[in-house]
């Protein structure tokens, strides 16, 4: 396990030696192991894609009595329903990761793609190609799977990848770094291909996001806290993988059968991911048809549903004092549990208005049967995502085609969206000449 002396460490295997080494040492290691991966051919890290997804099944025993454990304090923590359902494994679980790393593995490989490139005027052979970025630190919250989506997809991109997981999810995150860790070098990668650090506080979190010429790239996969707290600190390029504040806004042309199958969806499929929706709009010329049917079923779903004064006159009294008045906070809030603001607007452009104002631009969506304000919205809503006549809880890089993914990038440079292998690569340009000289 864990724990935690005068400095960071790394851990494996609980029954194995512990071995405190600074988050430096760890980027270190990490940095030579990233040299001799950037030359690996694709069959090596796939080939070690499929060792670490059989181990995963293999060793799922071992797994489960970390994460019960876990669970276990985190009840006692007192952390949230929506908390204790990313942290929970079972083999079901398990088994779904594993097949994730294998889905990675079977992806083209990016490393080498030839994405431009020609003969120049002047003779020269110029041929712009996809490489790794090196070292990739990811930082995430109670979210055990992530340790192998990040591994693989880090593994499949030609990178070494330093994993920084919860102390909620320290003992879970410790077995499935080391597992993974022993099934990739026994397929022939280095060792510190898989490096992870401990959940510890806000100082390892601030050295490790400091750590430049070793670590290249850091993705933090969490809210707005984890956001905040290496704002202010990095000194290494950083993509957010940040909240989901989404919208469903259901036009007044829309069909209200679709409608109502995705605004429940959208809340309910999964309440605590980031592409839940958070806030239902309607435009006010479907209210009265909508609302009823809509508020009556998510009701039913067990989704406390927060209000606007248009909204509550447009349900009637089927809901009778079931629903809550909203307050200015709601628009604004990520409640990844079953939580619903609802709001009443008078066009498109003022529910894309309201998107802008409390958006984070994640997945936002609008069901219509209407051309033209799909298009409106398509083009007036900043986000990474848009779904014209479908449910926000599609976005995701298994869902896209990508295989796992890192997280959901909200800004807009180096990446948006899912995070998959082509986002955790670069470009490199190689000239070839005969002899040329500059004149």
């Amino acid at each position: 396990m864990c724990e935690r002396p005068a400095r960071p460490v790394r851990s494996t295997l609980a029954g194995m030696a512990t071995t405190a080494e600074s988050v430096a040492d760890v980027c270190r290691a990490a940095k030579r192991a990233s040299r001799r991966l950037a030359a690996t051919d694709g069959a090596t890290r796939d080939r070690a894609l499929h060792a670490i997804a059989d181990a995963l099944e293999l060793r799922a025993a071992e797994i489960l009595e970390a994460n019960a454990a876990d669970v276990e304090a985190g009840r006692d923590a007192e952390l949230s329903a929506a908390l204790l359902d990313r942290l929970a494994l079972d083999e079901k679980r398990i088994s779904a990761i594993a097949q994730g790393a294998r889905q990675v593995a079977a992806l083209p490989d990016p490393v080498g793609e030839i994405i431009g490139g020609g003969r120049l005027e002047n003779g020269l052979e110029l041929v712009k190609v996809r490489v790794p970025l090196g070292v990739v630190a990811v930082v995430y919250e109670a979210r055990p799977n992530v340790t192998i989506d990040a591994a693989a997809l880090c593994l499949k991109s030609g990178n070494a990848c330093v994993l920084r997981g919860s102390s909620s999810a320290m003992r879970s995150n410790a077995v499935l770094a080391a597992v993974a860790g022993d099934a990739a070098e026994s397929a022939g990668l280095p060792g510190g291909s898989i490096s992870p650090v401990c959940g510890g506080g806000r100082d390892e979190l601030a050295e490790l996001a400091t750590q430049k010429g070793l670590v290249d790239l850091i993705v933090p996969r969490g809210g707005e806290g984890l956001k905040a707290a290496l704002e202010g600190v990095a000194t290494v390029p950083v993509i957010y993988a940040a909240s989901g504040n989404c919208h469903v806004y259901v036009d007044r042309s829309a069909d209200l059968d679709k409608a109502v199958a995705i605004a429940v969806n959208a809340k309910v499929q999964r309440p605590g991911v980031c592409n839940a929706a958070e806030t239902l709009l309607v435009h006010a010329g479907a209210a009265a048809s909508f609302l009823p049917r809509a508020l009556e079923a998510l009701d039913a779903e067990g989704v406390e549903l927060r209000v606007d004064a248009r909204a509550r006159a447009a349900a009637g009294a089927a809901l009778g004092g079931r629903l809550v008045d909203a307050v200015a906070d709601d628009w604004d809030t990520e409640f990844l549990a079953p939580v619903l603001a609802v709001g009443v607007v008078d066009s498109v452009g003022e529910a894309i208005d309201h998107i802008a104002r409390h958006g984070s631009g994640h997945s936002e969506a609008i069901v219509t049967e209407d051309l033209s304000a799909a298009l409106e919205f398509e083009r007036g809503v900043d986000a990474a995502c848009i779904y014209i006549n479908a449910s926000t809880r599609f976005t995701d890089g298994a869902e896209f085609g990508m295989g796992a993914e890192i997280g959901n990038s909200t800004q807009k440079l180096h990446a948006r969206g899912p995070i998959g292998v082509r986002e955790l690569c670069t470009v490199k340009y190689v000239v070839t000449g005969d002899g040329h000289v500059r004149r």
